[in-house]
């Protein structure tokens, strides 16, 4: 039967729904509502620019009138931001444009009122919305900060994974216990866990600056018809005409339906914007690179007991997570949960320089070194006896006639990965007659080819399915159980 296919991934670990992009970037949804707090901000600033003027023209003669008309003959900035439609932003400064080109005659009293009431409100409104540019820029740079930490780790790691399972092709199975595709895959797992964790945090602060944006353009709106209504007010006392015109521009403004320009922007921009209904992300649906790949599968993994050494023999047997990998490692983990922290091998065993034991009831024992931690604790790691014990004697055959097609005797001594393989073999005596303990078949280090991943709680494994296994491992004979040297 062949392989599946490994899986593909059109975006990298670095694309999500949400946007952590620099604010300002107006791709991003931190970046696009920046953007529009500065075309509010600009248009504040249209509107005391306009009121200055005005102010300043009451005092002067005719000719000012050009001045103030100056103010608004620029477009808006930002305008692709406002609705070109009549009823909105765009339409209430096209009607001051076209009320200040028939303005001519204007007091000094009337100027008083006008720069000390009407545009302090204004002004007001301007700092309201710096300080809103300023709360959002410093939310969003921070939790962009930090899912764009969290992205680099994720694919760091990935990377990793790929080099390393590549090396694992390339060499045959021999690589160290940290660079293990198996250990690598479940550091990447937890690596994406958190990414995921800080894009959905991120993405929530998102929403909420969303549905926080459209009462305050509602605050906005609602004190630009404040100021307005106040500057008709006080021209309201010049002539008939004068009177007409500027309660034409303040009844523009208070036409604006207060959700007018939103309601516009949101439909101009929603392939933008998050979307609040979307479920968020979850393990569920994330896939990397070679998480399937071969080397990454466990020949077999579960729950064994171990029994403790030195002055922990006392505690008797512990419960821990194994796994048999196609490496040619045995790594006992304290549990097999991959996202509460990074998972690291409590001891890792590399089983072609280890012996093997003959199955004793529920029981077996390993011979070896311990190849986790630093190379130089490697090379000083002492050979140990591992005792294990299993749920059944079924599971025990099973974890037998895995790890047996790995620990095979042969008449060299046992050396770790890490060091060189060109060493004198050193013939190890066995007696003729011995045929418990003794397990037989390749002497490769390599994955055994007929060695399919399995489970702990499946059935006992055959000797032709469980790669290269001696019957006489698969005994409960207690009376010789001696190690043959590999």
């Amino acid at each position: 039967m062949a392989s599946p296919p490994l899986p593909t991934r059109a975006r990298t670990a670095n694309d999500s729904d949400d946007d952590t992009v620099t604010p300002g970037d107006p791709s991003s949804t931190a970046g696009l509502l920046i953007e529009r707090l500065q075309a509010w901000k600009h248009m504040c600033g249209y509107l005391e620019n306009y009121v200055s003027a005005v102010a300043k023209e009451q005092a002067g003669r005719a000719k000012e009138q050009e001045k103030i008309l100056k103010t608004l003959s620029s477009p808006l900035k930002e305008a692709h931001h406002f609705d070109s439609a009549l009823g909105g932003v765009a339409g209430l400064f096209e009607n001051l444009r076209a009320n200040t080109q028939g303005q001519i005659n204007l007091y000094t009293e009337t100027s008083k009122n006008l720069t000390g009431s009407v545009l302090p409100i204004l002004e007001r409104l301007h700092a309201e919305i710096k300080n809103k540019n300023k709360e959002i820029s410093n939310g969003a740079g921070k939790g962009a900060k930090a899912v764009e930490s969290a992205r680099t780790q994720s694919q760091k790691h990935i990377d990793l994974l790929g080099q390393q399972a590549s090396h694992f092709d390339s060499t045959g199975g021999k690589v160290s216990a940290q660079h293990d595709p198996y250990v690598l895959k479940r550091g990447t797992l937890h690596r994406l866990n958190k990414q995921v964790l800080e894009e959905n945090s991120n993405r929530q602060d998102l929403i909420a600056v969303q549905n926080s944006f459209a009462k305050f353009e509602s605050h906005v709106l609602q004190t630009v018809q404040t100021a307005l209504n106040s500057y008709n007010q006080f021209m309201g006392g010049q002539a008939d005409r004068q009177k007409a015109m500027f309660g034409d521009i303040a009844s523009t403004a208070s036409n604006i339906p207060l959700d007018f320009e939103w309601n516009g922007f949101t439909k101009r921009n929603q392939h933008v914007l998050v979307n609040p209904n979307a479920p968020p992300r979850s393990m569920d649906s994330v896939s990397f690179p070679n998480e399937n790949h071969r080397s990454t599968r466990p020949l077999i993994e579960g729950t064994l007991e171990r029994k403790s050494r030195g002055m922990g023999a006392l505690k008797g047997y512990s419960s821990a997570h194994y796994a048999v990998t196609p490496a040619g490692y045995l790594h006992e983990y304290k549990d097999n949960d991959n996202f509460q922290k990074d998972p690291s091998p409590e001891h890792s065993l590399y089983l072609p320089d280890c012996i093997i034991g003959a199955v004793d009831g529920q029981k077996f024992t390993i011979k070896g070194k311990d190849s986790s931690g630093s190379k130089l604790g490697q090379k000083m790691a002492m050979t140990s006896d591992f005792q294990f014990k299993s749920h059944t004697n079924s599971d025990a055959q099973q974890w037998h006639s895995i790890i047996a097609s790995f620990a095979n005797s042969s008449n060299s001594l046992p050396t770790s990965p890490a060091e060189s393989r060109n060493i004198t073999p050193i013939t190890t005596r066995l007696d003729e007659n011995q045929t418990q303990g003794v397990t037989s078949g390749p002497t490769s280090a390599t994955t055994p080819k007929t060695a399919q991943p399995t489970s702990a709680t499946s059935s006992a494994a055959t000797p032709s399915s469980a790669g290269a296994f001696n019957p006489a491992l698969g005994s409960n004979g207690s009376q010789n159980r001696d190690f043959a040297g590999k």
